[in-house]
């Protein structure tokens, strides 16, 4: 009960995060923000989740697996390889955005612009959720603060980056001729997977404690496949340096997060 707890809880200050992104389109409109400052927030998303992954996912995986009598490497990375696995799955399955593209890809082909926008950027919170599930469910299940306070930079973290994805939504779709109210709603519901897939996987995790090192590094597979297959490359469009210093200063932040908090 209390890893649902905690994980409603994380997972709720997450995707207020996302509203609260989303909530810009009233104060930019349709002007939206410059592709440099764009860049600079893709690249801050992606910063944060690589270093997530590996200090909020990957070191307590294996340091989980090794507690519970096993070799501390290969849950985690038949783990990681199985989040990888998964979400190209759903990238194959589901829509998704590429700037520079003028037509979508296989099943895409169907749908509009925009809402392979909001398919995208909602793929990529599901294993952000699974993250910070997974995470206070291990904290709840070793009742031990330290690694609360780890989920809790994880919470933080996350957070901290959905604010510029809530605002690629809800910025374009205003651009494009949507009301400012739709799209802010566009925006907003992006991340509520975030709480459902959260919630979920804390039950996964309480089923057995077995479970715990493959959920953890199925949620860095599944991030880390996010952050080089969209965020990366999106952020180095036109070789700018804005997705560089966004993806070092989301790093560093996350990190000391981890570090300081954990």
């Amino acid at each position: 009960m209390n890893g649902l707890l905690y994980a409603a809880l994380g997972t709720a200050f997450t995707f207020s995060m996302t509203a609260l992104g989303a909530a810009t389109v009233f104060l930019f409109g349709k002007r939206g923000i410059s592709a440099r400052l764009n860049r600079c927030f893709l690249g801050f998303a992606a910063g944060v989740m690589i270093a997530a992954s590996v200090w909020s996912l990957l070191i307590p995986a294996i340091d989980k697996a090794e507690e519970l009598g096993k070799i501390g490497w290969v849950p985690a990375a038949c783990g990681f390889s199985l989040g990888v696995a998964f979400l190209m799955a759903l990238d194959k399955l589901l829509p998704a955005f590429h700037p520079g593209e003028d037509r979508p890809r296989g099943v895409r082909k169907s749908l509009g612009h925009s809402a392979m926008l909001v398919f995208a950027i909602t793929l990529h919170n599901i294993p952000e959720g699974m993250a910070e599930g997974v995470a206070f469910a291990l904290a709840a299940q070793n009742n031990s603060r330290v690694l609360l306070a780890a989920a809790v930079a994880l919470a933080i973290g996350m957070g901290i980056q959905n604010f510029p994805e809530g605002a690629a939504i809800s910025l374009p779709l205003a651009q494009s001729g949507m009301s400012r109210k739709k799209a802010f709603l566009c925006g907003a519901l992006s991340g509520l997977v975030e709480p459902i897939f959260g919630i979920i996987t804390v039950f996964m995790a309480g089923a057995t404690v077995q479970l715990l090192p493959w959920l953890l590094s199925f949620a860095a597979g599944a991030m880390l496949y996010v952050v080089v297959e969209e965020l990366i490359p999106e952020a180095k469009l036109k070789g700018s340096h804005a997705g560089t210093f966004g993806a070092m200063a989301g790093f560093l932040i996350m990190m000391i997060l981890d570090v300081a908090l954990g």
